[in-house]
């Protein structure tokens, strides 16, 4: 049975504050869970699961022997959930060290400016291992990738991409070699630019867009075409027909 203490500890972790300080964080569900120990880019240092759960994994406590698995009832896994419907299992991963040395020649990269729902990152990450996107880089005010919301959302793709945090301005700037495109209200027709081989794209704030300072380091701002009269198109919607015109 879980203590006090230990329920506390791991209801800490849906708190930015707590994740910084432990370097740990919280992933839910079994797929989610499944992904992040099989992409081997994430220490596990703790499963709680209902018995169901190991049932339906039952080699799991062999391949993965540095981890501590432990067996919950329903009512504790509720108190320990961020969700509001708890699933079969809960896992406590050690965050992972930055890749300084990013490799962004010959590739696309996104590049995100101050998105800062938690929803539209994860989706955004989703979307980037969809289309075999590497890299995200993301200005210092964009939204926890550790957030629960966005541990969620990237239904386990946030093993298999790459996230950076860093001054996006000063990356950018350091990075010009390589052509930078800004999805823009304004600009050429996504249709008119065809297919990329390398090059950063730049998805902004979702109610202010791209910051000025950001702007001023793109070649290209490109727009999707529109025919009907909405103003603007949700960050991660946009991310995502982008992607499928330039990949």
């Amino acid at each position: 049975m879980l203590s006090k203490t230990h329920t506390k500890y791991i209801q800490s972790l849906q708190h930015k504050k707590f994740r910084d300080e432990s370097g740990l964080f919280i992933a839910e569900g079994p797929k989610v869970v499944l992904d992040l120990l099989n992409s081997r880019n994430f220490i596990c240092k703790e499963v709680f699961a209902l018995n169901e759960w190991f049932d339906l994994n039952e080699n799991i406590k062999s391949i993965h022997t540095g981890t501590l698995f432990v067996e919950v009832k329903d009512f504790e896994l509720k108190k320990i959930s961020a969700l509001s419907t708890s699933h079969s299992v809960l896992a406590v991963f050690e965050k992972r060290k930055q890749d300084s040395g990013l490799k962004i020649t010959n590739k696309l990269t996104l590049a995100l400016d101050m998105v800062q729902d938690p929803g539209n990152l994860g989706t955004i990450i989703r979307i980037a291992d969809w289309f075999g996107i590497e890299n995200i880089i993301c200005s210092e005010g964009c939204a926890d990738m550790y957030n629960s919301k966005v541990v969620q959302s990237t239904m386990g793709s946030l093993g298999r991409v790459n996230i950076i945090y860093t001054d996006l301005e000063a990356w950018l700037q350091q990075n010009k070699k390589i052509r930078i495109y800004a999805a823009s209200l304004e600009g050429v027709s996504i249709k008119s630019i065809g297919k990329l081989h390398e090059g950063i794209i730049i998805i902004g704030n979702e109610a202010h867009g791209i910051s000025e300072s950001v702007m001023q380091q793109v070649n290209e701002k490109m727009t999707i075409p529109k025919t009907g009269a909405a103003e603007s198109l949700n960050a991660a919607v946009a991310t995502g027909i982008i992607l499928s015109h330039l990949v």
